[in-house]
């Protein structure tokens, strides 16, 4: 449905995205995972059109964007831009006015949308009275109206409460249930594990494409869970055998060479320091130990193909 095909975009003279090649398949939803300035918003602009490539290719069902149907591709940008001053209605049929829909499709299909969305009883209220989770459910409505068959969104929960974001997810299974096709940027690892598949993108090469399952696969340490008294989030930078360290308030996550020589090391090194009483265990790696390591470790550098 999207295959994208040695995309390359430069700013200024650097590099945005470097020979990005990937495919997403139809009915599927799709994640793109990559810290700040990784090139995942340039790469959205160049699927849906707003910007040209410097050079590689991307096909949508076929065809380049200039070509697909019109409304058959619908784009939710990273930040909220419809306007704060019109109601939800309002916004919703002047989008809608934007792509020549006539008025009566426009309303009927705006009940669809607001009734899957939840904010059938805000047809009324002022964008800016919205909070966030909401704004970010009408952004999705308009982007909706056309019925797209392709549904590009950039990192669309940021910012939004986890109740939100879970009404959020809902919505878009139900979506691509119905046989919709998603991309999607996010910020947050649980949301990556939703994705029927992912692309870790780092100074615009893509580092690994493949289920959330088989990418767990490719990280070749082992994880060590440290729990103690301390909150020092470099405590085990520069230890032997600990590859990378990272803290997420309560516990360290450790990628270790190997588990038994690592954690005999850590216990010599935690019993003298003061640290009081602490736990540790080996773990399953997680969605976050796999973006530290393809991002700082073997990937880096490398492209990869779906």
């Amino acid at each position: 449905m999207i295959d994208v095909t040695g995309l390359t975009k430069t700013f200024a003279g650097k590099v945005a995205l470097n020979r990005v090649t990937f495919a997403v398949q139809g009915q599927s939803i799709f994640g793109l995972i990559g810290p700040d300035g990784a090139g995942k918003t340039t790469l959205f602009r160049l699927i849906c059109g707003l910007i040209r490539a410097d050079c590689g290719q991307v096909l949508l069902d076929g065809v380049t964007v200039d070509k697909l149907g019109k409304g058959q591709l619908g784009y939710m940008p990273q930040r909220f831009s419809l306007y704060q001053d019109l109601s939800v209605m309002e916004n919703i049929c002047f989008w809608g006015s934007l792509y020549g829909l006539a008025r009566d499709l426009i309303l009927k299909r705006a009940d669809e949308i607001l009734s899957i969305t939840g904010l059938s009883p805000f047809k009324s209220r002022l964008a800016d009275q919205l909070s966030g989770g909401m704004k970010q459910k009408l952004a999705l409505s308009c982007a909706l109206l056309t019925r797209p068959a392709i549904l590009v969104l950039d990192e669309p929960t940021y910012g939004v409460d986890p109740d939100s974001r879970k009404e959020f997810w809902k919505i878009l299974y139900q979506l691509n249930h119905e046989g919709m096709t998603i991309l999607l940027s996010t910020p947050y690892m649980d949301e990556a594990e939703l994705c029927h598949r992912l692309a870790f993108i780092n100074q615009g090469r893509l580092l690994a494409v493949d289920t959330p399952s088989h990418l767990k696969e490719r990280l070749l340490h082992q994880v060590l869970e440290v729990r103690s008294g301390t909150r020092d989030p470099y405590l085990f930078d520069g230890l032997p055998g600990v590859l990378y360290s990272s803290f997420y308030g309560y516990k360290h996550r450790l990628i270790v060479e190997d588990t038994t020589a690592s954690s005999n090391l850590i216990n010599k090194f935690l019993q003298p320091s003061g640290s009081g009483n602490y736990s540790l265990k080996e773990a399953e790696p997680s969605m976050e130990d796999l973006f530290v390591y393809l991002t700082e470790t073997a990937f880096a550098g490398q492209g990869a193909k779906a």
